[in-house]
């Protein structure tokens, strides 16, 4: 996403409790709307998990969830992402004008990490993952090799995703059979970056392990971020699905 030189934070943070077997556990709902002068966003989140994307090419919403999960639904919303895309658009241009366009803060991601998403086997199908994190503005570009070979087919990447600092994270994943001796390879280019970061992951003669996401429940945390101008990035309740 194309993003404009600004920055600009209000943070609105609203807790609320939730009944949990264990105390220290923390559940996090978050939505997303961002753009730029021609670009836009609108996610809904859950424990780090997308759970809907509106997909504004398209035009429609779309369930990133495996078969296997129970799926949100969320009548009318990707209407409401239109509709919250132009007002998103229209207080990005006032913001502009009011800061007489401010240089953008860049903030370099961190070194890739490259993983198989399931333990691996040859011969089987699997999933590499690309994950980075730390980086301002949003969104990271992410290439994959095998053997020195660009790939795009199989390849994925998901809408990026806030921490808690103000930078974000964002993965990709590539479909991939395993073959003794291939090597794979995911390089990261971001604004803030002299040079694109790569990382290296070759299949060898063992089983490797895959790596799972980490759970989490307990505290639900809603944050609201009105007026970012580097991508307006509001964050709101995503109590739109149900």
């Amino acid at each position: 996403m194309k993003m404009m030189k600004m920055l600009v934070l209000v943070l609105v943070p609203v807790l609320s409790c939730v009944l949990c077997v264990s105390a220290d556990i923390l559940h996090q709902d978050i939505g997303i709307i961002g753009c730029s002068d021609s670009d836009g966003e609108k996610m809904f989140g859950l424990d780090g998990e997308e759970v809907w994307v509106a997909d504004f090419i398209n035009q429609k919403g779309v369930d990133p969830q495996p078969d296997f999960v129970d799926h949100m639904t969320c009548p009318g919303a990707y209407q409401q992402a239109e509709a919250d895309l132009q007002i998103c658009k229209q207080n990005l241009k006032v913001d502009l004008q009011a800061y007489k366009n401010p240089p953008l803060q860049r903030d370099a991601p961190s070194s890739p990490m490259i993983y198989a998403r399931d333990d691996v086997e040859l011969g089987e199908k699997n999933h590499l993952v690309c994950h980075v994190t730390g980086f301002y503005p949003a969104p990271v570009k992410i290439d994959w090799t095998k053997n020195g070979e660009n790939v795009t087919e199989g390849t994925s990447i998901n809408v990026p995703f806030p921490n808690k600092d103000g930078s974000f994270r964002q993965m990709s994943t590539l479909e991939f059979v395993p073959q003794l001796g291939d090597i794979y390879s995911c390089t990261v280019k971001h604004l803030a970056l002299n040079q694109p970061l790569t990382r290296l992951w070759d299949v060898k003669e063992k089983t490797q392990p895959g790596i799972g996401p980490a759970v989490f429940c307990g505290l639900g945390l809603t944050v609201g971020l009105l007026g970012v101008a580097a991508g307006t990035f509001f964050l709101i309740k995503g109590n739109e699905c149900s």
